[in-house]
């Protein structure tokens, strides 16, 4: 499977998702208008890629702003994640990078660790 691949521009986030490591990346910043839109390719790849169970899958994930449309479709990637881990014998650990300071950015990591049953690790950063 081929991997999926968006640089980062004004208003959308850098997203890297490697097929061969199991390494999904999102950073950056997304407040985009039209986020179902620009969401809809990853959700296609991500539909496909979560096909072949057993995979061993690491997101990362460091944004530093994000606006409620995109928080949305955050929450919709977890969910997916979390139904692959629970359906296909996945095993699903999210790592989410902080700056240090940023407690709005700590406290979103928290409530969507709270949202999902999956393997969460809250990681502060220095810029």
């Amino acid at each position: 499977m081929e991997n999926f691949f968006i640089e980062s521009s004004t208003y959308i986030p850098k997203i890297d998702f490697n097929s061969e490591t199991d390494i999904l990346s999102i950073e950056g910043e997304s407040y985009h208008e039209y986020t179902v839109e620009f969401f809809q390719p990853v959700f296609e790849w991500l539909n496909k890629y979560l096909t072949e169970p057993g995979k061993k899958i690491t997101l990362n994930f460091k944004m530093t702003y994000f606006n409620t449309s995109s928080s949305r479709r955050f929450l919709e990637i977890l969910n997916l994640l979390e139904e692959y881990q629970d359906e296909q014998d996945g095993e699903v650990t999210v790592n989410w990078y902080y700056e240090e300071g940023d407690i709005d950015m700590l406290e979103s990591g928290e409530e969507y660790e709270e949202d999902v049953n999956i393997d969460f690790n809250l990681i502060p950063y220095t810029d």
